[in-house]
């Protein structure tokens, strides 16, 4: 039976109002003594107690929707339970990361966070949550670069002539992105600033929503996901430019980088991680963290995300954990830099 918090209980109870102060008191420390043995046997036997409801900050049909679609049949499979996947779009993931925190720590309630909603939008605003203590770390899952997409019937057809569109005064080269503070944003802000830009951010609740305006031609361009756009690029409705990595991606390798267009040096990639509420049961983390791990080395899912030019990215929490912070660093400089907020 799931312990209750210790103040619940004893309201649920009536132990304030039926007892004395000693009573009380007395009471108090069974329900704590129960409490403790009770999360005990709670960590032993995960994941047995139930589904795991995996939390989607962004729409249906986005990458990080995609990504955990990919993953959660093996995923239960691995686990032994049912995957249940819950999308709380808005708020550039904010929404999901909330609702994780305020999850019982238990395990049975995960997320698959976005860079923005791990390491970046508490640069941007105060928020109602601390992604380094009020989240546990499990694994990082994948890691990408974005890629810069117009079009198919767009004036725009290489980097040069999107250089010339976004400089003018006015420009109506507008770049759309799955929300503030995500790669795709941070990917062209990090640019209007190295290029002297004068054109627009939109920002969408997630890719898919990004896309639909893009296909359908109110809006010039977006810093898309590889997830979001490769179908289209190989249906000939969208137009890749650019690819914001180091490296040209294995699935666009005629693309060129903005690396390797005038900018040295130039990177903004993408990832997401899952995590847990803190205090999670260290057992628990490891637990998930296994599974998540055998999931992301499946031979299956491994092609599945690599055909969308994703890259798995297994780690240990502590690794994880690590890497979350040098980005939420790295990342907060820029935003400060360039005074970027909501």
């Amino acid at each position: 039976m799931k312990a209750l918090p210790q103040r619940r209980a004893m309201r649920a109870s009536g132990v304030f109002s039926t007892f004395s102060k000693v009573s009380a008191l007395a009471a108090a420390c069974t329900l704590l003594l129960c409490a403790t043995g009770a999360q005990a046997a709670d960590s032993s036997d995960f994941p047995n107690r139930g589904p795991i409801r995996l939390l989607v900050g962004f729409a249906a049909g986005g990458s990080s929707d995609t990504v955990a679609r990919i993953m959660a049949p093996v995923l239960s499979k691995k686990l032994k339970q049912n995957i249940i996947i819950d999308n709380r779009p808005g708020a550039g993931g904010n929404i999901a990361s909330d609702a994780l925190i305020k999850s019982a720590p238990d395990g049975y309630t995960i997320m698959l966070g976005t860079i923005g909603s791990l390491a970046v939008n508490q640069h941007l605003s105060k928020l109602s949550y601390d992604p380094v203590t009020d989240m546990a770390p499990i694994s990082l899952a994948v890691s990408f670069s974005n890629v810069l997409v117009v079009n198919a019937n767009s004036k725009i057809h290489t980097f040069a002539d999107y250089l010339q569109a976004a400089k003018a005064p006015h420009s109506d080269m507008s770049f759309g992105s799955s929300g503030i503070g995500s790669s795709g944003h941070l990917a062209g802000e990090q640019l209007k600033f190295v290029a002297g830009l004068q054109n627009q951010h939109v920002a969408y609740r997630g890719g898919a929503p990004a896309t639909n305006d893009l296909l359908g031609g109110t809006l010039a361009s977006i810093f898309a996901s590889p997830t979001d756009a490769i179908q289209f690029i190989n249906a000939g409705k969208l137009r890749p430019i650019v690819t914001t990595g180091l490296q040209r991606l294995d699935v666009l390798p005629n693309v060129p980088t903005i690396a390797e267009s005038g900018y040295p040096g130039f990177e903004a990639n993408n990832w997401y991680a899952f995590t847990a509420p803190a205090r999670t049961p260290a057992p628990v983390v490891e637990a998930l963290n296994q599974a998540i791990v055998a999931t992301l080395k499946d031979p299956e899912v491994d092609a599945k995300l690599k055909k969308l030019g994703l890259d798995p990215d297994p780690t240990t929490p502590q690794e994880a954990d690590r890497y979350i912070r040098a980005e939420s660093d790295k990342w907060g400089g820029l935003i400060k830099k360039l005074n970027i907020n909501l």
